[in-house]
């Protein structure tokens, strides 16, 4: 759950760019639902409705800052819930969203200008530490050990070293891990 609302707050941002208002108000509504599922409701519970609120308005600026505002306060109260592990987790479902939608979008006009934005080995390092130090019971999770085996699959198609190109194979590659691994994650959902 906590894989899955990072990245329908990521998806949040994308409709945003793209001011499609009813997807935002689906992302409000979702964000509220799966805050629910995690027990951090009451704390974004404002913030969803701020979202859809500002969406109606067409206030994108206001949408943004809402979204900011809420993956903030759902971190927090993963944090007063002693729950570091779930918040790493929102974050990573998160970055998978956002990887899978920035290689959809290099992958239909191919650069190495648009590829380098991949060569992340620095936040991929992050992500392998935060799932390898995650409590037992998440790590024995199916999804958790796919998106492990995800991220580690992705480490030598991003370009390990300065001055490396990022291919367009590669490029296709990532999209279909991070497409896979979001599937993965959203089939578990609540």
């Amino acid at each position: 759950i906590a894989l899955q609302l990072g990245a329908v707050i990521a998806e949040g941002f994308i409709a945003v760019e793209a001011e499609d208002a009813t997807e935002v108000k689906q992302v409000g509504k979702s964000v509220l639902n799966l805050a629910k599922a995690l027990g951090v409701e009451r704390e974004v519970k404002s913030r969803a409705l701020a979202i859809t609120t500002a969406a109606d308005m067409k206030n994108w600026s206001d949408v943004r800052r809402e979204l900011d505002g809420a993956l903030g306060d759902v971190k927090k109260a993963m944090g007063k819930l002693d729950s570091e592990s779930l918040s790493q987790l929102v974050s990573l479902g998160g970055w998978l969203r956002g990887t899978e939608a920035l290689t959809a979008v290099v992958g239909k006009t191919y650069t190495k200008d648009g590829a380098e934005l991949l060569h992340q080995p620095v936040l991929l390092d992050y992500f392998e530490r935060r799932l390898a130090g995650l409590k037992p019971r998440y790590k024995a999770n199916p999804v958790i050990i796919k998106v492990n085996k995800g991220v580690l699959d992705m480490r030598p198609l991003v370009g390990l070293g300065t001055g490396s190109d990022i291919s367009e194979k590669s490029v296709t590659e990532i999209n279909a891990i991070a497409a896979d691994l979001l599937n993965a994650i959203n089939s578990k959902a609540p």
